[in-house]
């Protein structure tokens, strides 16, 4: 039915925590997979996936580390089902919160993206501040209707995805894309949680400044569609 995809790099601590409350929460849901793509990690990450005794479990393995937006990008290529669901691998998304996500996508034929609003975010100052400031600047230009567009957890329609130019950090502008190329979005506030273990692996003020010329990318992508 659908296929949860979750791009990893040094999450030692926080994949079986992650995955028990995915089993928990989708103890109704037969028909899933979750893809991890490890993304080269340097730590215990590849042999706990591995010591995972779940057939609902598969494992892509980076060459060498690729990023966020490449491992998704991988994922979704080689998951089996036509929804996807993305979450983060550190913890801080909720995985609670996806069959009200999934739900509002299967009930709503007319939405192809059903996205999740982190509205009391747990990070850092410095963080909350750069990610406020490029979420206004790409508001503003791409008119995607979504106040929180770094918001992992989505669920979409993979093949609409994958129609999509492929560019490093197209994980951050799904919104836009699906809205841009025709297809209607919806947007629920969920849980935002304060990571357990280890530190994240994006930097904030190097994020904002790409994400800008990424909004100009995007926006003539988008553009060049509508041609």
């Amino acid at each position: 039915m659908f296929s949860i995809v979750i791009p990893i790099f040094n999450e030692a601590e926080n994949i079986k925590l992650l995955v028990d409350e995915i089993e928990a929460t989708l103890y109704n849901f037969e028909n899933y997979e979750i893809v991890f793509v490890n993304d080269c990690s340097t730590d215990n990450t590849l042999t706990i996936i591995n010591s995972f005794k779940n057939n609902k479990i598969k494992l892509l393995s980076n060459i060498k580390n690729e990023g966020q937006s490449y491992s998704m990008h991988k994922g979704i290529e080689a998951s089996i089902h036509d929804i996807i669901i993305t979450i983060d691998g550190d913890g801080q998304n909720n995985p609670s919160d996806i069959p009200m996500l999934l739900n509002n996508y299967l009930e709503n034929i007319e939405y192809k993206l059903v996205g999740g609003i982190r509205k009391k975010r747990q990070d850092s100052f410095l963080k909350k501040i750069s990610s406020k400031i490029a979420n206004k600047i790409r508001s503003n230009i791409l008119k995607d209707n979504c106040p929180d567009t770094g918001c992992s957890l989505k669920v979409f329609d993979k093949y609409i995805f994958l129609e999509f130019p492929y560019f490093d950090g197209i994980h951050r502008f799904l919104p836009a894309l699906f809205l841009g190329f025709g297809h209607k979005t919806n947007f629920m506030d969920v849980d935002h949680r304060k990571r357990k273990y280890g530190i994240s692996k994006y930097g904030t003020m190097n994020r904002l400044f790409k994400g800008i010329s990424d909004i100009i990318k995007v926006r003539k992508i988008i553009n060049k569609n509508k041609i």
